[in-house]
C-alpha cells in the first residue's frame, strides 16, 4: 500500500486525506440522519395528550425542545400558539430552518469533495504525464523504469481520485434524499399540530 501511494506522488496525501473526510462525514451522518431520533413517532401524540389534560407548562415545552429535532420546532410553535394560527406558523418555520440547517451539516463537504477528488486525480495524470514528455525529451525513448515511473502516477492518481469521489457522490446522493424523506415527515407531524390547535378540520393525532 506504501508503495502504491508512493508511487502516485505527492498528489496522493489530499486524496487520502478527502478519503479520511469522506469516512468520518458518512459515519456521522448516518447516526445522526437517524429518522426515529429526528422525528420519533410517539413526541406529537405525547405533547396532544399534555394538550388535552391541560399539563403542558414551561418544564414540559423545555423537555420537549430538547428531546429532538421535531420536538425543538413543536416547542417553538406551542411557545407561541397563543398568538393565532399565523405566528405559530411562522415560529416553526424560524425553527425548522435551523433545524435543517443542522441536517445539512457537512453534506456540502461532502459533495466538494466528490467534485475534486477527480480533479486532483487528473490533475496527478497531467504532472505524471509532463515527466514522461520530460523524460523522453531528455533521454530519449530508451529509458522504460522513468516513463513507466511517470505514467503509474498519472494512472495511480487518477484511479484513486474516483474511488474516493464516486462513493462520496453516492453518500452526497443518499443522505440528500434522506434530509428531504425526514423534513417531509417533519412538516406533516407540525401541519397536524397547528390544524389541531388552530384548524376547522378533525385531526388525527395518535397518542398510544
Amino acid at each position: 500500500m506504501f508503495e502504491l501511494v508512493k508511487s502516485g506522488g505527492w498528489l496522493m496525501l489530499p486524496i487520502i486525506l478527502c478519503s479520511i473526510a469522506v469516512v468520518a462525514i458518512c459515519i456521522e451522518r448516518f447516526l445522526a440522519l437517524n429518522p426515529k431520533k429526528i422525528s420519533p413517532p410517539e413526541t406529537l401524540g405525547e405533547v396532544w395528550g399534555w394538550i388535552k389534560n391541560s399539563q403542558l407548562d414551561a418544564e414540559k415545552l423545555k423537555t420537549l425542545k430538547n428531546s429532538s429535532p421535531l420536538g425543538r420546532i413543536l416547542a417553538a410553535g406551542l411557545s407561541n400558539s397563543r398568538h393565532g394560527r399565523d405566528v405559530m406558523k411562522e415560529s416553526i418555520q424560524e425553527a425548522a430552518s435551523h433545524v435543517i440547517h443542522d441536517l445539512e451539516r457537512y453534506l456540502n463537504t461532502l459533495g466538494t469533495i466528490a467534485a475534486i477528488s477527480p480533479l486532483l486525480g487528473l490533475l496527478g495524470t497531467v504532472i505524471g504525464m509532463i515527466k514522461v514528455f520530460t523524460a523522453i525529451m531528455l533521454q530519449g525513448t530508451g529509458n522504460a523504469g522513468v516513463l513507466a515511473g511517470g505514467i503509474s502516477e498519472a494512472l495511480i492518481t487518477t484511479a484513486t481520485g474516483l474511488t474516493v469521489a464516486i462513493p462520496a457522490l453516492i453518500m452526497h446522493r443518499f443522505y440528500s434524499r434522506r434530509i428531504d424523506s425526514v423534513v417531509i415527515t417533519l412538516e406533516q407531524e407540525t401541519i397536524k399540530l397547528v390544524d389541531a390547535l388552530h384548524g376547522d378540520r378533525q385531526v388525527d393525532v395518535k397518542t398510544d
